[in-house]
C-alpha cells in the first residue's frame, strides 16, 4: 500500500463525513421558513434542531461497540443509507410528526457514518500525521455547515425545501457508492488489525465495560457535550437571530457560513498545534476560554454594541472554540482502552456529544423566551465553557502522560 493512495482512502472518510454532516445542518436555513408555515415557538424550533441527535444520545455507545465488531468500513456504508433514504423520504411526509421520526431516523444514520471516521482514519493515516489528519477530520461539522448555510437560503429561495432534503440524500448517496469503491473491505475480524486480533472476539458488553471503566473516554465524551451543545444552539440559532435585523437572505448565508467556516480554521489549528507538542488541556482551555469571551461580548447587554459588532463577538467564539474538536479527536484514539475500543470510545464521546446537542438548542431557546430576547444567552453558553475548563484540567491531572 503506498502513501499516496492511504491519503486518498483518508480524504474519501472525511468527505463522507462532511456529506453525512449536511443532514445535521440543512434544517438550520429552513428553520425560519418552518416557523412561519407551521407557526413554531422558538422552544419547539430548538427540538426540530435536536431531534436529530436523539439516536446518538441514546445509541452511541452501543452502535459504537458494534462497529468494532461489525467492521467500519461496513458501518459507515449502512449509516450513509439510511441517511439517503430518509432524506429523499421526507418531503412526502404530511405531518410534522412523521418529519420528526424522519430525522430521528437520520440521527441514526449520522451516527454510523461518522462514528467510525477515527478508527478508519487510525487505520489509513500513517502515525506521525494522525494528529494533523484528525484535525481536518475535526472540520466535517463546521464544513457541512458552511455549506448548508450559504446554499440552503439560496435553493430555499429558488425552490421548495423538498429540493433541499432530495439535494443532501444525493449528496450521501454519492459519497456511498465512492466509500465502497475506494476504501478497501474492513480485515477479518472487524476493527482490530492482525497483530491485536487476540481481543476482537470479546463482547459488546465487555467492551463497554472497558471503555466505561477509564477515565479519559469520560473526559473527552463530557468535554465534547459542552461544547457542541453551545455551538449548535448559537450557530442554529443564528438565522432567527437575524431575522429581526433585515437582512437579506444572501448577505445573511454569507455570514452564517462565514461564522460556521472559521469554525474549521480552528479545527486545522488545534490539529497541527497538537501535533507540534501542544498539550491537549492548554488546548482545550483556550478553545473554551474564547467560546466564554466570545458568548459575552455578543450577547451581553450592558454596554450598548452594533449587531455587526456583536456578530464579531460570534466569530471569536466559533473560530477559537474550534480547537476543542480536533482535540478532543485526536485523544478520542488515545485514551480507548485498546484498539480495539476506538469506535466505542468514539460513540460513547458522540453519544454525550448528541447529549448536548439535543439539550443546548432548547434550553437557549427557552431562556431567549424567558427573558425576551438572546442578552442572557452567555450565561448559559459561559457556564459551559466554566465546566469544560474544568475538565481540561482533569484531563490534565488523571489521564495518562503517554496518551497525553
Amino acid at each position: 500500500m503506498t502513501p499516496p493512495r492511504r491519503r486518498v482512502w483518508a480524504w474519501v472518510v472525511v468527505a463522507a463525513g462532511v456529506a453525512a454532516a449536511l443532514h445535521v445542518a440543512k434544517l438550520a436555513p429552513a428553520l425560519p421558513v418552518w416557523r412561519q408555515d407551521w407557526g413554531l415557538t422558538l422552544a419547539q424550533a430548538g427540538w426540530l434542531l435536536s431531534t436529530v441527535q436523539a439516536a446518538g444520545m441514546v445509541l452511541g455507545a452501543l452502535m459504537g461497540g458494534l462497529a468494532d465488531a461489525w467492521g467500519l468500513r461496513r458501518c459507515a456504508l449502512l449509516g450513509l443509507g439510511v441517511l439517503s433514504v430518509a432524506s429523499a423520504l421526507a418531503p412526502a411526509a404530511q405531518a410534522v410528526s412523521t418529519l420528526l421520526a424522519l430525522r430521528a431516523l437520520e440521527g441514526l444514520g449520522f451516527l454510523l457514518a461518522t462514528m467510525p471516521a477515527a478508527g478508519l482514519l487510525r487505520r489509513h493515516v500513517p502515525p506521525q500525521r494522525l494528529a494533523l489528519m484528525l484535525g481536518v477530520w475535526g472540520c466535517y461539522m463546521p464544513l457541512a455547515t458552511a455549506l448548508a448555510l450559504l446554499l440552503g437560503p439560496w435553493v430555499l429561495t429558488h425552490w421548495h425545501w423538498a429540493v433541499w432534503w432530495w439535494g443532501a440524500a444525493a449528496a450521501t448517496a454519492l459519497m456511498g457508492a465512492l466509500l465502497a469503491w475506494r476504501l478497501p473491505p474492513d480485515p477479518a475480524g472487524g476493527a482490530v488489525p492482525a497483530e491485536r486480533r487476540h481481543g476482537a472476539g470479546r463482547g459488546l458488553w465487555l467492551r463497554l465495560r472497558q471503555t466505561w471503566s477509564s477515565t479519559g473516554p469520560w473526559v473527552v465524551a463530557g468535554a465534547f457535550a459542552l461544547y457542541s451543545g453551545q455551538w449548535l444552539a448559537v450557530i442554529g440559532f443564528l438565522p432567527s437571530m437575524l431575522a429581526p435585523e433585515a437582512w437579506s437572505p444572501v448577505q445573511a448565508a454569507w455570514l452564517m457560513a462565514g461564522l460556521a467556516g472559521v469554525n474549521m480554521l480552528g479545527n486545522l489549528s488545534g490539529g497541527a498545534l497538537q501535533h507540534r507538542g501542544v498539550l491537549p488541556a492548554q488546548l482545550l482551555v483556550l478553545g473554551f476560554g474564547g467560546m466564554a469571551v466570545g458568548s459575552v461580548w455578543a450577547f451581553q447587554s450592558a454596554w450598548p454594541l452594533s449587531f455587526e459588532v456583536r456578530m464579531v463577538g460570534v466569530l471569536l467564539f466559533s473560530l477559537i472554540g474550534g480547537v476543542i474538536p480536533a482535540t478532543l479527536f485526536g485523544q478520542a484514539v488515545k485514551v480507548a482502552p485498546d484498539e480495539g475500543c476506538i469506535s466505542t470510545t468514539v460513540g460513547w464521546m458522540q453519544q454525550c456529544s448528541s447529549l448536548g446537542q439535543f439539550l443546548g438548542p432548547p434550553a437557549v431557546g427557552a431562556l431567549a423566551v424567558w427573558c425576551g430576547g438572546w442578552q442572557w444567552t452567555w450565561v448559559a453558553t459561559g457556564t459551559c465553557s466554566v465546566l469544560g475548563m474544568g475538565l481540561a484540567w482533569v484531563l490534565s491531572r488523571t489521564v495518562p502522560a503517554r496518551a497525553r
